[in-house]
């Protein structure tokens, strides 16, 4: 109490009072100094490079990178170290500590290296887009897009055109389901991923793709099909050391068909839609829209920026809305009480609507806690990254350089005991309880801070209107006799196995 009071008045004091309080603190905090010892990355614990190579390829490691992060949490506490082919990795798996490494990221924070995609890039003589471009270059499109992807009234004008992509995500499930035996859709994740390309690509090019179509066009699925396969070869070619790629040529070979045809796919839409305003303003007529493409041209970005943004967008757009969906739903099938006070709640916030729009949505606890508690037991990204380039920061007693690729520990986190009762289970009543709060940190599925994920609050906005009118029309149920689905990692996390769910038709 004396010291707190001595520090309060001691700011107008006199010398001699400042000199009484430093030395209050020194014999309240004696040899303090003396016997703080900040670590060395050497001091870190960690498995050597053999036994991490093993539990990788030896033990299916890449597809489990999730549960190495609760082992490795279990084995060497909340930070470790760990060597990923020629990169070495701190892996920092505890909320605070996660805190403690984004409150230090600088003023240009970099996510992570993501080498094999930058190589690419360059390679092509291609731009970078926002999840590949570092410093100023990202700063400047970063707060470009924020204008019209994070300002809630920004998002809220896009409830129309995502409504309209749910209208057609409706038929076709009600068309599956009258199709399969007893009303279910078989591998529910490739119909949503279609849906997250139709979604993403409404809001980016204000048209439609065909892809919830009843013949899906064939450049669509090879897209989706080039998605998920980039993916599975980025963890490899990250893996993999430069020379091994010229021995091993076939996947870094099967990595850049990927991107090629990424970029081929993005670039027709993106000059399809600038030569339509062209030919209008030849007509005369008045140019303007709310798709994000038209706000990129309008800014004189080289076009090679516009394509890379746009591809990147589509990518990250897909699998964030597939993934959360189909685990919402796979829960939502297994709670039938959550699903039915959902639904009760959806319901009662319209009144005799069918259609939801971005203002209903803010009176829907319920909808929002689905949400979240499934992005706590399936964050789509099960690890993010940050590194620091400018500086050593020290973060758990230990000092760790500038420029060392600093893995969190997303799912370890978001599955930790100490911070959620029962952490496995599906609950979403515990985001409702007032008197239950837990570290801000500790389920972060989109990130935080300046990298965080730009289309976050157009990726919830589809998921609650597609979710909210899901269970208006149909009641979902798991497929009789099905074994329990497990997550893996593919880079993102996605089912194991295919999720097949019954659609009852109300």
């Amino acid at each position: 109490m004396l010291q707190q009071a001595l520090r309060i008045s001691g700011r107008s004091a006199s010398p001699l009072m400042k000199w009484v309080e430093k030395w209050l603190e020194s014999a309240a905090f004696p040899r303090r100094c003396e016997t703080y010892h900040v670590k060395t990355l050497e001091e870190m614990p960690g498995p050597s490079v053999c036994s991490f190579a093993w539990d990788l390829f030896a033990k299916r490691g890449l597809s489990r990178l999730h549960e190495l992060q609760l082992e490795g949490r279990k084995r060497y506490g909340p930070v470790w170290k760990a060597s990923f082919g020629p990169i070495l990795t701190v892996h920092v798996a505890d909320p605070a500590l996660i805190e403690q490494v984004l409150r230090q990221e600088g003023q240009h924070p970099m996510r992570s290296d993501l080498c094999s995609w930058k190589d690419y890039r360059r390679l092509r003589g291609h731009g970078y887009g926002l999840l590949t471009s570092e410093g100023e270059e990202w700063q400047a499109v970063r707060s470009l897009l924020a204008k019209h992807m994070l300002r809630p009234r920004a998002v809220e004008a896009y409830d129309g055109t995502l409504n309209g992509v749910v209208t057609d995500l409706l038929a076709k499930l009600q068309l599956r389901s009258q199709q399969g035996p007893g009303g279910v859709v078989r591998d529910i994740a490739t119909e949503l991923y279609r849906f997250g390309l139709e979604g993403i690509s409404s809001v980016l090019f204000e048209s439609r793709i065909g892809c919830l179509d009843a013949q899906v066009p064939p450049e669509t699925e090879r897209f989706i099909q080039s998605i998920n396969t980039m993916f599975v070869m980025t963890l490899l070619t990250m893996a993999m050391p430069g020379w091994l790629h010229r021995i091993f040529t076939k996947p870094w070979d099967t990595f850049c068909q990927c991107w090629d045809y990424m970029f081929q796919f993005a670039k027709g839409h993106v000059d399809q839609r600038l030569q339509e305003e062209a030919e209008r303003l030849t007509r005369g007529e008045e140019v303007e829209g709310r798709y994000l493409t038209y706000f990129l041209s309008q800014q004189g970005l080289p076009l090679k920026t516009v394509y890379s943004n746009v591809t990147e967008l589509l990518l990250a757009g897909v699998d964030t809305i597939s993934g959360t969906m189909s685990w919402s739903l796979y829960e939502l099938s297994r709670h039938q009480g959550v699903q039915a006070a959902l639904r009760e709640e959806v319901l009662g916030v319209l009144k005799g609507r069918e259609v939801p729009g971005a203002a209903d949505v803010a009176q829907m606890p319920l909808l929002k806690a689905v949400v979240k508690e499934v992005l706590r037991l399936y964050p789509v990204i099960p690890g993010n990254a940050r590194v620091i380039t400018d500086r050593d920061i020290q973060v758990g007693g230990y000092l760790i350089p500038k420029s060392t690729l600093i893995t969190l520990c997303h799912y370890a986190t978001s599955r930790d005991e100490k911070t959620f009762s029962n952490p496995d289970e599906f609950l979403p009543q515990r985001w409702l309880r007032r008197d239950q709060a837990h570290h801000p940190f500790a389920s972060v599925p989109f990130g935080v801070g300046k990298r965080s994920c730009i289309g976050r609050r157009i990726a919830e906005l589809e998921l609650y209107l597609a979710l909210a009118r899901i269970l208006i029309h149909f009641e979902v149920r798991p497929e009789p006799d099905a074994a329990k689905v497990h997550p893996m990692t593919r880079t993102l996390l996605v089912p194991q196995t295919e999720i097949n769910l019954q659609f009852i038709k109300r």
